[in-house]
């Protein structure tokens, strides 16, 4: 699923960034989006350790999917700023067919990983739409810029900068 994922995705992307017709405001306006999943996804990947132990501090305390939560921002960020209602639809049903198998997939896997916590994390902590009442976090796996680099995050960030660069390169030149 994760190279379904990956790879899918620029089926997408090419035709957006050849048929993308920009604005100002939308450019505006995507990139809060873009940076609200960015900093999602940032903080999420500074504070997990992917199958090492079962995080459930930091955004892990809130939803149990924050990493995907951020990529949704992310996404919905750059195809609005591509100028046309049909953009963020096409990315809302690739992201509703591709993460959806994705989140349930990994939901398995670490109950598999980790059978004596992650059902009853699966019990307290909502999937996909976080809560904001008392986390129950007690401040372990804070964030961590290591953590961070060794997610290999910095390669998410790097594509929403390219992508907007690409983006307004449209606005000034074409």
């Amino acid at each position: 699923m994760r190279w379904l994922r990956l790879r899918a995705v620029w089926l997408i992307v090419v035709p957006f960034l050849w048929l993308a017709s920009p604005t100002p405001d939308l450019l505006a306006i995507g990139g809060v989006l873009s940076l609200i999943g960015l900093w999602i996804r940032g903080w999420a990947a500074g504070t997990i350790h992917k199958d090492e132990h079962l995080t459930t501090t930091g955004p892990y305390s809130r939803v149990r999917h924050p990493l995907y939560l951020g990529s949704l921002f992310l996404g919905l960020g750059v195809s609005l700023a591509g100028g046309h209602w049909i953009w963020p639809a096409v990315y809302v049903l690739y992201f509703a067919g591709v993460y959806g198998k994705t989140m349930a997939e990994e939901d398995r896997r670490l109950t598999g990983l980790f059978p004596a916590d992650h059902p009853d994390y699966l019990r307290r902590v909502p999937g996909f739409v976080p809560h904001f009442g008392s986390s129950g976090s007690d401040g372990s796996d804070r964030f961590s810029w290591s953590q961070y680099r060794r997610n290999r995050e910095w390669e998410a960030a790097l594509g929403a900068v390219a992508a907007f660069a690409l983006l307004t390169a449209r606005v000034v030149w074409f």
